[in-house]
């Protein structure tokens, strides 16, 4: 990436990170995309003087079950807002005794079914 672009921070929440309050000059958006709707509306704004979008992965009243949600469409809208890099979080179980709830796991493998 060239010094000269400029950084824009995507940041799809699940549970408990879809808060709009953690953006400062917060402004709505409601896009398309090729694949129809996103989850929500992208919340536009700065965290710390970086410019980040925030879009509700279950939608901001959590009424999208998790196969049901729109991934291509929630990715595209980021991508076509300019965000050149994403944050993605999510709340889930593990089948490893090791991992308790509270860990953080950070993958290092992905399997896309499609």
């Amino acid at each position: 990436m060239s010094a000269s672009m400029q950084i824009k921070i995507g940041i799809i929440g699940g549970s408990g990170l879809d808060d709009p309050d953690i953006l400062e000059g917060r402004t709505e958006k409601y896009v398309d995309t090729p694949y129809g709707k996103p989850s929500d509306a992208l919340i536009m704004g700065k965290i710390k003087n970086v410019e980040c979008v925030l879009l509700a992965r279950h939608g901001r009243q959590h009424t999208i079950m998790p196969t049901d949600v729109n991934y291509q469409a929630n990715i595209w809208a980021l991508r076509e807002e300019g965000c050149t890099h994403l944050l993605v979080t999510t709340a889930c179980g593990s089948l490893r005794e090791e991992i308790q709830p509270g860990d953080i796991v950070i993958i290092d493998q992905f399997i896309d079914s499609d």
